[in-house]
């Protein structure tokens, strides 16, 4: 059984999933891919896991950095997997590329890790928003390049 909790950040509202005990998912609402990897049948139902969460996002959107991340446990293939590890080394204010990520990962395209990072279904605490295209542009962000800009620009200006 999955359990869902609504979070109404600045940036508008989030949906988080859990399987009870971790965190599953995190999506701005409408984004794309919102909730793909929630089971059709969910309750909502206050967690501890949804406390922590709403502790770090009233952490993080206060322009704090947090320094505890809730239990994850998102939900997806082990190359998906090995992917989202990666962006979990991103250090808070600090970007890098789609190709960079590929290249530690020994994967030849920067492509398929584009596919995998746009399906973090766990964003912000898995922070798929410090990916930036080799150019260093604001390619691509399921929220939306919008909200991602106003994220990096949040991590700049951090306390």
């Amino acid at each position: 059984m999955d359990y869902t909790c609504h979070y109404d950040s600045p940036l508008g509202g989030i949906t988080l999933s859990s399987d009870g005990e971790a965190l599953t998912g995190l999506w701005f609402d409408g984004q794309k891919y919102f909730a793909d990897t929630l089971d059709t049948e969910h309750v909502e139902k206050r967690l501890p896991v949804f406390d922590e969460a709403v502790r770090w996002l009233d952490l993080y959107f206060g322009g704090e950095v947090p320094d505890f991340t809730p239990e994850l446990s998102p939900r997806g293939s082990a190359f998906r997997r090995r992917v989202w590890d990666a962006l979990l080394a991103i250090p808070y204010g600090h970007t890098t590329t789609y190709g960079e990520i590929a290249k530690k990962l020994g994967c030849k395209s920067a492509q398929a890790v584009g596919g995998a990072v746009g399906r973090n279904p766990v964003s912000l605490l898995i922070p798929c928003h410090r990916v930036l295209g080799a150019d260093g542009s604001l390619t691509g962000y399921a929220g939306g390049v919008d909200k991602k800009r106003s994220l990096l620009a949040l991590e700049q200006t951090a306390k």
